[in-house]
């Protein structure tokens, strides 16, 4: 008789054999967290590396169990690093995709195309995934894996050699959240504070200078922060009034302070009160109001900002079009939104089928297409930092 694992997996990979231009699955249907777009790495987790042009399902990870998933790593096709880690409601984490820097934490640098669960680690609260590494929060404190290229592993060990397991990041504790970027790392402290490490370029580290640091410094200046928000250069912060503030990388306005510079210290994002949430993609920044309108500003070149122009936007502009949004994520080129009527839309660059509506074509204007429609169970979303792939869940 044939084991019971290995029909599941013949059933996965038949399922990620059909043809892509399958439509997208209707309310109902399944329970599975979705994925689409590049998946050279195996980051779509369906037991292949072929691309999807539509939502195809994660082997094994059903969306009413992942707290929080996190598209990591980047490019695309075969010279890609692009991964993917979920949390589970019950505390562990799963990893799947690329694997060069030890970003899957499974004690080896072999790429793999399905969920496994990272060993050892339970009790997480958090999880984020970077460009090449990864950190979770256990019990207040903080665990990292992956490249410490750029000390961006906060350990203060050797940064010659991945870590291909966790390993506790040090001085910090009671953290609330953490935030991965490109080479360098966020957490947000239970008091309101932020601190940074990794490395420094362009002012990401927010500590008013830019050297790498191999281990947490607060952001000075900075007190009752509430949530932030990490992309590949820059960072952002809702503070307990509901005001934004953003440093790091500037020179496609991804601050929104007006201004196309970096910044090494927090700086106002302008025009911009009453917010309720803050998101970044990997260059592009946004904001959801409370009045449940939706701004954004930064990088524009492929209409990833969506708001009819290819034109970088350093202050925020009001996205008219967009109602009901609940969670925004995006790559490099690209972004995704999950909407509170369970549908998820896209706008932006689609070559390599990052928008998952079944073609290889981008949007224009302010127009957006459809990857899930109302009804899908999904609520939130997810994009490889710097790559062209999506999750939903």
């Amino acid at each position: 008789m044939t084991p019971p694992l290995r029909l599941t997996l013949l059933a996965a990979l038949s399922l990620a054999a059909l043809p892509l231009t399958a439509p997208p699955a209707h309310a109902g249907t399944d329970p599975w967290v979705r994925a689409w777009g590049d998946n050279a790495q195996g980051q779509l987790g369906n037991g292949s590396t072929l691309a999807q042009q539509t939502p195809a399902a994660v082997i094994g990870i059903a969306r009413d169990d992942v707290r929080r998933l996190s598209g990591g790593g980047g490019g695309a096709g075969t010279a890609a690093n692009s991964f993917a880690v979920a949390l589970l409601k019950d505390g562990t984490v799963k990893a799947w995709g690329s694997n060069a820097t030890g970003q899957l934490g499974n004690g080896t640098t072999t790429a793999q195309s399905f969920p496994a669960t990272v060993t050892g680690l339970s009790g997480v609260s958090a999880v984020s995934a970077g460009l090449n590494h990864v950190l979770a929060v256990r019990g207040g404190r903080i665990l990292a894996w992956g490249s410490n290229a750029s000390k961006q592993l906060g350990t203060g060990q050797d940064t010659t050699n991945p870590y291909k397991a966790p390993i506790p990041v040090q001085s910090l504790d009671k953290v609330k959240d953490v935030g991965a970027g490109c080479d360098f790392s966020v957490a947000l402290r239970q008091d309101g504070t932020v601190w940074t490490w990794g490395k420094g370029d362009n002012g990401r580290l927010g500590t008013g200078n830019n050297t790498t640091r191999e281990t947490p410094q607060k952001v000075p200046d900075l007190e009752n922060v509430e949530a932030i928000s990490v992309g590949c250069e820059h960072v952002l912060a809702l503070t307990a009034d509901n005001t934004v503030k953003a440093w790091g990388k500037g020179g496609e306005g991804q601050l929104g302070d007006d201004l196309k510079a970096d910044s090494n210290k927090p700086v106002d994002v302008a025009y911009l009160d009453a917010v309720a949430k803050v998101f970044t993609a990997n260059a592009t920044s946004f904001a959801v109001l409370d009045d449940g309108s939706v701004a954004g500003w930064g990088r524009n070149t492929e209409r990833q900002l969506g708001d009819g122009t290819a034109s970088h936007r350093t202050t925020p502009v009001v996205l008219d079009h967009l109602k009901g949004v609940q969670d925004i994520s995006g790559g490099v080129d690209f972004t995704l939104a999950a909407l509170d009527d369970g549908s998820v839309i896209g706008w932006g660059a689609n070559a390599a089928a990052q928008l998952g509506d079944g073609t290889t074509t981008g949007t224009t204007g302010t127009a957006t297409v459809t990857a899930l429609p109302p009804g899908s169970g999904v609520s939130h979303v997810s994009a490889t930092t710097t790559g062209k792939s999506g999750f939903a869940y």
